[in-house]
């Protein structure tokens, strides 16, 4: 199938678009018992987009059901590590195949632009689970020192069955997150969907049996967070939660593994992520590059945004300048355009919400530097989903603005006059997810790496990843980590074998 290149060519491939809707579970569609369903409306022209399953607990009972029986019976836990390699490699590379239809089914539902879908998240879906596909059979167990007459083994054993809840602002990414390190050890998964953004996992689900991954095994149940995700969570059968959300709900989920099973819980939160920028570093260029798309980007719905700006005053008006002078070069429009950079908010009481701290930050003493409420989009004026890039300097270091997680295209800037004041200002939040520091003195950028209670300290530079680094944060951004290795240890647990010989 020929890939559209242009705007026009998108519009038409969505016209024609029938999606599936309905909840995968033990390896067929099937509609909610209760044959509900929820409307999806598009953020882009704010029309009904598809009538989703509104799944919920008799729907998760039924999904836990078949994965709980999926695994005891081993139909994928026990096949050949090298077996479920070649599964994993071929879903993987049947997503890339299906880049065209995954990556507008994610535009359509959460509104960013078509262009990211295609070329960042769908390849990131398939990249993440590839990733893990190779370690199937290139994880050892291990033999722990004994005496001559004994021998231990350490053995990794997977956990059983892992409820996935993932957010709606880079959904096929995350999922892939989770999925990946969950399946490559044995484990069987049920994935529930934001309901912002169920269609692109529900077609997933499709290629994954075409892949060979056996019914039950992997089952995604669309619906309402209180419905099915509070079901999904409070389920005494589901060994582990997997979350990636907003702190409050993080917050929920915890309390409800208490009071259940104590299943585990493995939490990536909110983050207000600072960008500290000192007075000699060398290519403000280049920072204000990297500060301008680290908060712009995905219309700043990213949890690891850069969305605080801490910079030394002697440079602050001429990095403020530079930063403007990127962000009204990129260009906001229809998602459907492929030379669209950012798109629109995932929903209108989203984008209320943001535009309530964008008011908030000027009452409270902040100067409104760039105005991103009445972008310019196509040569009019338009208010329907659209916030521009908004930057808001001078604000205070305890001002709401600068404490709490906007998720909008707004920069919060507050400038100092030494490292330690960089420091316990970027410190002083409840979050811990990621920052930067920008200085051309490599023993600064070392002490401040240091100091930096963050999961991830870039130098010099912003968002730069790997599927081989971890992804995570500190203190109320949550714990447990996606990517690389060691996101495979909140997927299994140790069991020691100890053989006495003597």
């Amino acid at each position: 199938m020929t890939t559209p290149t242009t705007f026009e060519q998108w519009q038409t491939l969505a016209k024609n678009l029938q999606p599936e809707t309905r909840a995968f579970i033990n390896g067929e569609y099937q509609s909610a018992q209760s044959e509900k369903t929820f409307t999806r409306i598009s953020p882009i022209d704010n029309q009904p987009l598809a009538e989703v399953a509104r799944c919920d607990k008799a729907d998760i009972d039924a999904a836990v059901a078949c994965a709980r029986k999926a695994f005891d019976q081993g139909v994928w836990k026990n096949q050949e590590p090298s077996e479920r390699k070649q599964v994993l490699l071929r879903w993987a590379e049947l997503i890339r195949e299906n880049v065209q239809t995954l990556a507008l089914l994610e535009t359509l539902e959460v509104g960013k632009p078509i262009g990211d879908t295609q070329a960042v998240d769908v390849p990131g879906c398939a990249n993440a689970i590839s990733y893990y596909a190779e370690f199937a059979d290139k994880l050892y167990d291990e033999i722990a020192p004994t005496g001559p007459h004994d021998q231990a083994l350490i053995k990794r054993m997977p956990l059983g069955v892992i409820g996935a809840i993932v957010p709606w602002n880079y959904p096929l990414i995350i999922a892939g997150w989770k999925i990946g390190p969950a399946l490559v050890l044995g484990n069987s998964v049920v994935l529930k969907p934001a309901e912002q953004s169920s269609l692109a996992s529900i077609h997933l689900a499709k290629l994954a049996k075409e892949a060979g991954i056996p019914d039950g095994v992997f089952n995604v149940v669309p619906g309402l967070g209180e419905e099915a995700g509070k079901a999904l969570s409070e389920h005494d059968d589901v060994d582990l939660i997997a979350f990636t959300g907003s702190t409050s709900v993080g917050r929920l989920i915890m309390e409800t593994a208490a009071k259940t099973n104590l299943k585990r819980v493995a939490l990536e939160l909110g983050g207000k992520s600072p960008q500290i920028v000192m007075d000699d570093c060398d290519d403000l260029d280049a920072a204000a590059s990297a500060i301008a798309w680290g908060i712009f980007y995905n219309a700043g719905q990213t949890c690891h945004a850069g969305s605080r700006l801490i910079v030394h005053k002697n440079i602050a008006q001429t990095l403020y300048e530079k930063v403007v002078e990127v962000a009204n070069s990129l260009k906001q429009g229809h998602p459907l355009d492929p030379t669209t950079q950012i798109g629109v908010m995932v929903e209108a009481e989203h984008k209320a919400k943001v535009l309530e701290y964008i008011a908030l930050g000027t009452q409270e003493g902040a100067t409104l530097t760039l105005d991103g409420r009445q972008p310019d989009i196509d040569g009019a004026a338009s208010d329907h989903g659209f916030i521009g890039p908004t930057l808001l300097t001078n604000a205070s270091p305890d001002a709401r603005i600068s404490k709490e997680e906007i998720f909008g295209p707004v920069l919060v800037t507050t400038e100092i006059e030494s490292e330690e004041e960089a420091i316990a200002i970027a410190n002083d939040t409840d979050f811990g997810l990621a920052a930067a520091v920008w200085t051309s003195n490599i023993k600064c950028a070392h002490r401040m790496s240091e100091a930096l209670r963050a999961g991830t300290v870039w130098i010099n530079t912003y968002d730069r990843a790997s599927m081989a680094t971890p992804f995570g944060g500190f203190q109320q951004s949550g714990f447990g980590r996606d990517r690389s290795i060691h996101a495979l240890d909140k997927y299994a647990d140790l069991k020691t074998v100890w053989t006495h010989f003597g």
